[in-house]
């Protein structure tokens, strides 16, 4: 199967989980694609000053690649840095934030599956 980047499904949250600004997702899979074993594969963009919202993680881990950028994470209350090439891994029980601290946008991608 291919599909074509301009097929591929996008769209634009304001103030995902409760953070600030403007988060752009494009989905690479949709849910009847996983066959019951994720939610969520895509690239996400947070334009600068933008964040997800605190959230907690049940039944299913989400690990972020981050692609380019700089931002701020909130690793269950633990603030770090993350830049290019970083893998951040959230496990079910876990709760995680991010926040574009640049001036560029904060690109990586997100991928949600079920425990």
């Amino acid at each position: 199967m291919l599909k074509h980047g301009d097929s591929l499904k996008k769209e634009t949250v304001f103030e995902r989980f409760g953070g600030k600004g403007e988060l752009q997702i494009t989905h690479f899979l949709n849910v009847d694609e996983f066959n019951g074993k994720g939610r969520l594969f895509a690239k996400n963009v947070l334009l600068p000053g933008a964040s997800l919202g605190l959230h907690e993680h049940v039944g299913d881990f989400e690990t972020y690649v981050i692609l380019s950028g700089e931002g701020l994470l909130n690793d269950n209350g633990e603030q770090k840095a993350v830049k290019p090439g970083d893998v951040i891994i959230t496990c079910s029980g876990e709760k995680h934030a991010i926040e574009n601290t640049g001036n560029q946008n904060l690109e990586f991608l997100a991928l949600v599956i079920f425990d």
